[in-house]
């Protein structure tokens, strides 16, 4: 069994590299345990992004950032790789855990996309306690709302600037990223889940990669699994979750896949991002284009390490940046 979190790839600002770094290693212990209890792979990872989904250092649940009138709308995903299944929300402003809610439509009705009314509508019938914007909006979120006033300048300074600058526009951070997690249990099952706030000043509307199947996320119990952060509509466009858990099929050694999907991604549509990878085998691998990502695992032997790594600090786990 294995497991491996992030808590998105962009310019993340020092100001929160700690709380990153605990929220990650947070996550992936809270999964790590219940695959120890014998578990599946879907409570862990369902269990990560929650988790992630309550810290607001993440733009996901609690941390979601406002769109262009400064509304909330998240997405999430979660699948798993026994059967491919997958249940997804777009748009949904009123629930904590869109997570849990993703899991609900996979597993209690005969969709696997529920978006903006329909989805808050189903998560009333779930029961699932309606939370306000006001509970889900960070300070942090706030200031980059305040801060920025067209969403292509917030995707310049989170994913494709360099260096201290793109870390606050104004004094506020630039716009964080999706969180998202991939474990395999002690049965052999893959699952991935990834949640996201969207874009700071994104158009009311707009839907990223994350609830996309084979975007945001994918997976395959015969070879593994993945979850990707970044700029979405690039990620969308190239299908980089199932990009990387196909290269695994092809045999390729899952670092190599991470690392290749990258450089795809940069090559055909110049995008950016990061993927974390699980094997079925459970090898763990993880890589990303922007300035930083952060991400935390417990490998095979239970080790866990956790950090905010920034780009180039180690080709075994960073996909250098095309030029």
């Amino acid at each position: 069994m294995a497991v491996i979190v992030h808590g998105g790839a962009y310019a993340i600002p020092d100001s929160i590299v700690d709380a990153s770094v605990k929220g990650c290693t947070r996550a992936a212990t809270e999964a790590h345990k219940l695959l120890k209890e014998g578990r599946s792979a879907l409570d862990a990872v369902e269990a990560a992004v929650r988790v992630l989904e309550d810290d607001p250092a993440f733009d996901a649940g609690h941390g979601s950032v406002l769109n262009a009138i400064g509304e909330i709308e998240m997405d999430a995903i979660i699948m798993e790789g026994r059967d491919l299944k997958f249940g997804a929300v777009a748009g949904v402003k009123s629930v904590a855990n869109p997570v849990t809610l993703a899991r609900l439509v996979m597993e209690k009705t005969d969709h696997v996309m529920l978006i903006g009314e329909g989805a808050d509508k189903f998560a009333r019938e779930m029961g699932i306690p309606e939370v306000s914007k006001e509970e889900l909006v960070s300070e942090i979120a706030r200031k980059e709302w305040e801060s920025h006033s067209k969403f292509s300048t917030v995707v310049r300074d989170c994913f494709y600037t360099t260096g201290n600058a793109a870390a606050t526009v104004n004094g506020a951070h630039c716009g964080h990223d999706t969180v998202g997690a991939v474990a395999l249990d002690l049965s052999g099952n893959v699952a991935c889940a990834t949640s996201t706030g969207g874009i700071t000043m994104k158009r009311v509307g707009r839907v990223g990669d994350v609830p996309l199947v084979g975007c945001g996320g994918y997976c395959d119990s015969e070879v593994g699994g993945a979850s990707c952060t970044g700029h979405g509509e690039s990620i969308a466009r190239v299908t980089l979750a199932r990009r990387a858990v196909e290269l695994l099929r092809a045999g390729v050694e899952p670092q190599a896949a991470v690392d290749s999907a990258l450089e795809y991604m940069w090559k055909r549509v110049g995008g950016h991002g990061g993927i974390i990878l699980v094997d079925k085998e459970g090898r763990i691998a993880k890589g990303f284009t922007t300035e930083r990502m952060a991400w935390a695992c417990v490998d095979l032997e239970g080790k866990v390490e956790s950090k905010v790594e920034g780009l180039g600090t180690s080709r075994g786990h960073v996909a250098a940046r095309a030029s």
